[in-house]
């Protein structure tokens, strides 16, 4: 017999044997789809950010799947819209998202501080903050190299002036931004609320001025003035308890430095341009 024959014809049934078996495989351990699942999936938007509490997107629905209890309003990138088709897709009620902002805690742009050495080192903030802290002379202030800009799913944060600013007409809220900071000057924020400190100098007053002139200066003021007793300086520095705050901007008034600012915080899922509000 032709041996190209003879080849052909035991190539060809160890396909023939590889194929049955692949068969009985597929049948013997297929995985049964969850369709409560797919639809979950369906609903999340797939930003992995963790911002629910698990490893990401597929984490999230395999608990809403399996474990009893599991809110269903978790997903704030997602909002009301992810919410409400994920509610549909468990049988249970609607609840709305408390949609959320990244904000940063610092104003130390090059109108206000400077810099205390030329980097010339890697372009991003980790490595440039291992080198003495950074080359900003405030070591707790933004140090401008972008690593939140590279992680925005949004493209909501650029940097400007030697600083990051969050456009927060785009903003999700997912928080890879403040995970990413290796400053920690990121957080993330109801939208609703409309009151921001912007510092995070942990120094003294005296050591702040001569670095930043936006810079806390931890004189209090901030707090006297509140009428409800929702700031509080801790540490030479402002902080605000948002449970308390009535957004009514009598710190900002009373600042001294003017590092309180008050302005609309809405994020993508609240923000309306004009012309389209009703």
């Amino acid at each position: 017999m032709n041996p190209i024959l003879i080849a052909a014809i035991v190539v060809a049934s160890i396909g023939a044997v590889c194929a049955v078996m692949l068969v009985v495989a597929s049948k013997l351990f297929a995985v049964e789809e969850n369709e409560k699942y797919n639809k979950i999936r369906e609903a999340l938007p797939g930003a992995n950010c963790g911002a629910c509490g698990y490893a990401g997107c597929d984490g999230y629905a395999k608990a809403l799947c399996e474990e009893e209890g599991i809110k269903a309003n978790l997903c704030v990138p997602g909002g009301d819209a992810a919410s409400k088709a994920i509610s549909e897709a468990l049988g249970v009620s609607f609840e709305e998202v408390e949609e959320q902002v990244a904000v940063i805690h610092c104003y130390g742009d090059c109108n206000h501080t400077s810099v205390k050495m030329d980097y010339m080192g890697i372009q991003s903030c980790e490595a440039a903050k291992l080198m003495y802290g950074g080359y900003g002379k405030c070591l707790f202030g933004c140090i401008g190299l972008g690593d939140c800009v590279s992680v925005c799913p949004q493209k909501a944060i650029c940097i400007e002036n030697g600083i990051a600013h969050i456009d927060t007409r785009k903003c999700i809220g997912c928080g890879l931004c403040a995970k990413t900071c290796p400053r920690g000057i990121i957080e993330i924020m109801a939208d609703k609320e409309r009151v921001l400190v912007t510092c995070n100098s942990r120094e003294k007053g005296a050591a702040v001025k001569k670095k930043c002139t936006n810079g806390c200066i931890g004189c209090k003021m901030c707090e006297k003035k509140c009428p409800a007793g929702a700031i509080k300086v801790e540490n030479n520095l402002a902080k605000i308890d948002y449970s308390l705050c009535t957004n009514c901007g009598e710190c900002a008034k009373n600042c001294p430095v003017g590092c309180i600012l008050v302005s609309d915080f809405e994020g993508l899922h609240n923000y309306k341009p004009k012309n389209e509000e009703v």
